[in-house]
């Protein structure tokens, strides 16, 4: 009689993975790491709105477990979004590196790796604002902290699928572009965001396309006119007498117009396109809601934010992201 085979263990990662079908396609697995204080509670939140189930700061080990768990008694595994970062025990970064690793090369799982990044000034702010210590400077000033945890994480952040810094992010906006990357859609498609900003603030850091709008005639020179926004009719057909706008309006659906269906080829789920002018109140909002209307016209998902063109928003009204302060908006 042959020898029965050996049980496998439902502990390791690439234990016997089931092959998807398109019955039954690869499950979304969302690891979730970055600096701390970046954001990781709030995109656990947010992915578990979107319906994942977020489990946080389980050991590494028990990783197969939870895949297990999470992907037997049902027809429809769950998604699941994974937390972990320096504080998780028995941390490991290039264990993780290696985990991840193994949960891409499993035929039933659709695994990303997500790192979310901030940069210094606003960790420390995040940190000086709720006054508690770094995990890994408990009892030295915050900065060395932050500093020892980004060259730790450094090839973590190399090995992710997906970098988004948070530094001038709104929770809301921050939720809404992990949206964009990881809503449970029956069909991928491409999503697309809008927004318009402020040059003089600095460019919207998740922009993968960035267009200039400073050269149409401004408003803000315009008594009646520089209390508004983009937004208003007066205001849009001021810039629209511009007789560069309609030639740059052309060109400019010339040019993205092609590029989507390439990006549609190519899988890419969400692309952010921003437009911006000195302000970010007149020019790029109007620009930036005619662009939005003719996306929407060619039948495809888009969401319209306007990052500068509310009241005047200084650093710390940027917005938090995990740390249990007070967020504020931009605009």
């Amino acid at each position: 009689m042959p020898d029965s085979p050996t049980p496998v263990s439902s502990t390791d990662p690439l234990a016997a993975p089931p092959i998807a079908t398109p019955a039954h396609p690869r499950r979304p697995f969302v690891v979730i790491t970055g600096l701390s204080g970046a954001g990781r509670a709030t995109a656990l939140r947010a992915l578990e709105d979107l319906g994942y189930v977020a489990v946080d700061n389980m050991p590494l080990p028990l990783l197969g477990d939870l895949i297990h768990s999470t992907g037997s008694g049902s027809e429809m595994a769950a998604p699941v979004a994974f937390g972990v970062d320096t504080r998780t025990w028995g941390f490991d970064p290039q264990d993780l590196v290696r985990r991840v690793h193994e949960l891409r090369a499993r035929p039933d799982l659709a695994a990303r790796l997500l790192f979310l990044d901030c940069d210094t000034e606003t960790l420390q702010r995040r940190y000086t604002e709720t006054r508690r210590p770094h995990p890994m400077a408990p009892d030295r000033p915050v900065i060395d902290g932050i500093v020892d945890e980004r060259r730790l994480l450094a090839r973590v952040r190399d090995s992710s699928d997906l970098v988004l810094d948070t530094s001038a992010l709104a929770p809301n906006d921050f939720r809404q572009l992990l949206a964009g990357h990881f809503a449970l859609a029956a069909e991928p498609s491409l999503r697309l965001a809008v927004v318009s900003f402020s040059f003089r603030r600095g460019l919207p850091r998740e922009a993968d396309l960035v267009f200039d709008a400073r050269f149409l005639k401004n408003p803000h020179y315009e008594p009646a006119l520089k209390p508004l926004t983009g937004r208003e009719p007066a205001v849009a057909a001021f810039i629209a007498s511009d007789p560069d706008y309609a030639p740059f309006i052309e060109r400019l659906q010339g040019l993205i117009g092609p590029l989507l269906p390439r990006f549609d080829a190519e899988g890419k789920s969400y692309l952010t396109i921003a437009v911006g002018c000195t302000g970010g109140k007149h020019r790029s909002v109007a620009v930036a809601e005619q662009l939005a209307d003719w996306l929407r016209g060619q039948g495809r998902s888009v969401s319209l934010s306007h990052r500068d063109a509310g009241s005047a928003l200084g650093p710390a009204a940027r917005g938090d992201l995990g740390m249990g302060t007070k967020a504020g908006a931009t605009g």
